[in-house]
């Protein structure tokens, strides 16, 4: 999807909830669509503060649980402790992750919705979603050393 449709899509659904499309607002939208990490709230602060230095990072939370309730991103719990959150996919789909150097990528895989149905169909359990998440070593992290991924390396999501 393009960012800036994307961009606009978002900033339109906060429009009818009655929020304010100010700078800070916006910023918040383009940061977590211009990563290609799938970023945290933390990264996105960060991105942010340089240009608008008296943002607070509440203002990227509740921009984030907002759209969240919306249903317009999707939140990854990473085993760094920090949630990731995709803001062009909002349904449930498979990642990619790199276990070196923590890079999010999305996965188009075809089925994996129908997995979840059979799978809520053979045992009677209702309101069934899925994770599907491959990890290994991202095209840039497997040419530059060991292949077995026993590097040493950061906990996933953080910038390196």
């Amino acid at each position: 999807m393009d960012k800036e449709r994307r961009l606009e899509e978002l900033a339109g659904r906060l429009r009818e909830r009655g929020y304010r499309m100010t700078p800070q607002r916006m910023a918040v939208l383009r940061a977590l669509l211009e990563s290609a990490r799938h970023p945290s709230v933390e990264e996105m602060y960060r991105a942010i503060r340089p240009a608008y230095p008296m943002i607070s990072r509440a203002t990227v939370y509740k921009t984030i649980a907002t759209l969240k309730e919306l249903g317009e991103v999707l939140e990854l719990e990473v085993s760094d402790g920090h949630h990731r959150y995709d803001g062009y996919r909002a349904e449930p789909h498979p990642h990619l992750f790199c276990r070196r150097c923590g890079r999010i990528e999305d996965c188009l895989l075809e089925g994996v919705g129908a997995l979840t149905a059979e799978a809520a169909a053979r045992t009677g359990y209702v309101g069934l979603s899925a994770r599907l998440d491959f990890y290994g070593l991202c095209p840039a992290c497997s040419t530059t050393g060991p292949q077995d991924g026993s590097a040493s390396r950061p906990a996933l999501g953080h910038t390196v």
